[in-house]
Parts: structure tokens; sequence; C-alpha cells
């Protein structure tokens, strides 16, 4: 099972990793690196949050020959193939944030570990790699969004791992597709994040007609 998670993850976050960086003009080292870093940079933050020997992450050379066969094929589509790249992007970046967090989510409960650790990595491994793309394109990340519910579905999906309301592959197998069915759904309809209180109360005030 962490094989496929790790797979459907490498693929979906390198795609997404690729996009942002022909989006940003990068070069072509440029797409590789940022392909890369989007692929393995939840992994990276998962092996130092569980306390798993980060040489781990030089270990999977599978799933760097994926990440590079990846990255070649979106740099070989023509670009009218990806004039669509928005969509696209969110599509590939929601399946990389669901394998990971229930990738990061059955790590963590694999090595012991109680509720609240099982929830926190299956977060960052989710949302890490995404993170990184993020800032090395220079873009506030997705998940400090105030209308985006991103970490919300990796925290829900470590949720009911830790809790054991999922176990089976096919119940794993339908946590994953909830996750990238509810991020879509999410972005689709604009579904928002409540901003900080006083914030909200400061600007309902701002928008009132004044008596």
């Amino acid at each position: 099972m962490w094989n496929i998670l790790n797979i459907f993850g490498t693929i979906a976050f390198a795609i997404s990793g690729a996009l942002v960086a022909i989006e940003e003009n990068y070069d072509i080292f440029g797409i590789f690196v940022l392909s890369f870093i989007t692929a393995f940079g939840g992994g990276a933050i998962r092996n130092l949050l569980i306390g798993l020997p980060i040489q781990l992450l030089w270990s999977q050379s599978a799933l760097f020959q994926t990440a590079l066969l990846t990255t070649l094929v979106i740099l070989l589509l023509p670009t009218i193939w990806l004039k669509r790249w928005p969509l696209i992007l969110i599509f590939f970046d929601a399946v990389g944030l669901a394998a990971y967090a229930i990738e990061g989510a059955l790590y963590a409960v694999s090595a012991h570990h109680g509720l609240a650790t099982i929830i926190v990595a299956a977060t960052l491994t989710g949302i890490g790699g995404g993170m990184l793309r993020d800032v090395l394109a220079g873009r506030k990340p997705f998940v400090l969004q105030h209308d985006e519910y991103y970490a919300i579905w990796t925290i829900l999906g470590g949720l009911a791992i830790g809790l054991k309301w999922v176990q089976s592959p096919f119940q794993l197998y339908m946590l994953l597709g909830s996750i990238v069915v509810l991020r879509m759904i999410s972005v689709i309809f604009h579904w928002r994040v409540p901003h900080h209180l006083f914030t909200q109360w400061s600007r309902q005030k701002g928008n009132s007609p004044t008596p």
C-alpha cells in the first residue's frame, strides 16, 4: 500500500511542481528542481518528523526515476495542452496531497505514535512538498491562504486513520478519493476558511452603511 501511495504522490507532485515552474517561466533545470522538491519535500519532512533516517530518501531510486520520467513527459507535451494548467495543477496537487497525507499517517501508525502525532505527520507530509514548491516559486503557499481548505483535508485524513476508522486497503483508497474530491469541490465552489474573528468584525463594520 505504501509503495502505491508513494507512486501516486510522486507522480502527482512532480507534475504540479513542473507546471508551476513552467507557469513561472523557469528554465529546464529549474523545472526539474521544482518538480523534484515538490515530489520529495513532504517525504523528507515526514522522515524528520517521526524519527526516520533522512538517508532513506536516497534509497528511493525507483521513485526518483518515476519523477524524472514524469517531468520529461510534461516537458514534451505541447504548450496548448497546458493552457488550462490552473485546474490541472489543482487536481494533481490534490492527488499528491491525499496520497502523501495518508502515507504520512500510516508511517506514524507503524511507528506506534499517538493520535496527535499521526495527524501532524499526515498534515506535514501532505502539505510539505507543496509549501516548498510555492515558496521557491515566490508564491503564497496554498495552505496559508484563508480561502483554501487545504490542510483541513489532511487533518481529517490523519484523524480517520488515527482513530482506526479507515484500515483496509479499500478503505484507504476510498479515503484518498474522498480527499481529492473534497479538495476539488472546495476550490470549485470557493469554500472559505474563516478569517481572524476581529478581522471579520472590522470588515463587516467597514462595509456597513454609516447611520
